[in-house]
């Protein structure tokens, strides 16, 4: 008996990180959308980096520090705030993005958010 809980609790875990997974995926091509770039970017695994970039304002060359080691994990955040930055909001809310995507993207995805251009 204790072997079909163990697997009933890894399918359940397995059906909330699909759930995830398309949230996600939903809300970063609305992300996409709302900026005015093409939605299926978000299927397309550097594509979407690259497009990220460039509705965050970034330079497109920086997908190639995305290459480097702990380097990534900086540009990274510079490109959530500038993606949060991007649509009006703040410091504030590009933590949120970053600590807590699941929430953050879709609330930027699905409300009333307005792509404002990459601040100068």
């Amino acid at each position: 008996m204790n072997e079909t809980a163990g697997a009933g609790a890894a399918g359940m875990i397995l059906i909330l990180q699909l759930a995830i997974g398309i949230l996600m995926l939903a809300a970063v091509w609305r992300v996409f959308s709302k900026a005015g770039q093409p939605g299926w970017a978000a299927l397309v695994p550097i594509y979407n980096l690259f497009v990220m970039l460039k509705v965050a304002g970034k330079p497109g060359w920086w997908l190639v520090l995305m290459l480097i080691p702990l380097v990534n994990i900086i540009i990274l955040i510079l490109t959530t705030v500038g993606v949060a930055n991007s649509f009006g909001k703040g410091g504030g809310y590009a933590a949120g993005m970053i600590f807590l995507p699941f929430i953050f993207y879709p609330m930027l995805a699905f409300g009333d958010a307005q792509y404002q251009g990459s601040p100068a």
